[in-house]
């Protein structure tokens, strides 16, 4: 990656077919710093390749890019519920889960997170949801505590583990009137 020119506007935009070798370049770049807690490193290549492969993935209803200028600085992909993001039915969710948020390396600190999940807040309002989703893993700790920043809330019914990995669930409630609703999956 270039240096990014900090001067620009952050636009976030749906990701084009053109965009998606430099999209799966920075996912990479961003969860590389993960690869070292992951004691089994078949793990970690398994993710990693699961991370690369999923900007082909059908079931992923939309995936967003932030850039600055002309550089891909971010980007996160939303799935409509739970089968859909995890194939799994047993978390119950029936609201947009985010998934794979992603920030490169030299982009971080500006905001490009925060502004990339308050256009998810604004998907998930116009599909009616009563809350989003995401779910982090346990040594994301500085995501976790933007997330937490942010307003989402844990869940602990919506928690699983994958491989050795706990993986927490963060939920963010939709106000509607001035007044919390409770979530769909609740």
């Amino acid at each position: 990656m270039k240096k990014v020119d900090v001067s620009s506007r952050l636009i976030i935009s749906k990701l084009s077919e053109l965009e998606k070798e430099e999209t799966r370049a920075l996912l990479i770049a961003s969860y590389k710093q993960y690869e070292k807690d992951y004691e089994d490193k078949s793990v970690w290549e398994e993710y990693k390749a699961n991370i690369s492969s999923s900007l082909e993935k059908q079931e992923v209803e939309q995936i967003l890019v932030a850039k600055q200028g002309k550089e891909i600085v971010g980007t996160l992909q939303l799935f409509c519920n739970g089968k859909t993001a995890y194939n799994k039915l047993e978390l119950e969710i029936f609201d947009p889960i985010v998934r794979l948020l992603a920030v490169h390396p030299k982009a971080r600190g500006r905001g490009v997170a925060k502004a990339l999940l308050k256009e998810s807040l604004l998907y998930a309002k116009t599909k009616g949801a009563r809350c989003l989703y995401l779910h982090s893993g346990e040594m994301m700790k500085e995501a976790i505590s933007l997330y937490e920043r942010l307003g989402f809330k844990r869940d602990y019914s919506k928690e699983f583990s994958n491989q050795d990995i706990l993986v927490k669930c963060c939920r963010y409630d939709l106000y509607k009137g001035g007044e919390e609703n409770e979530c769909q999956s609740s």
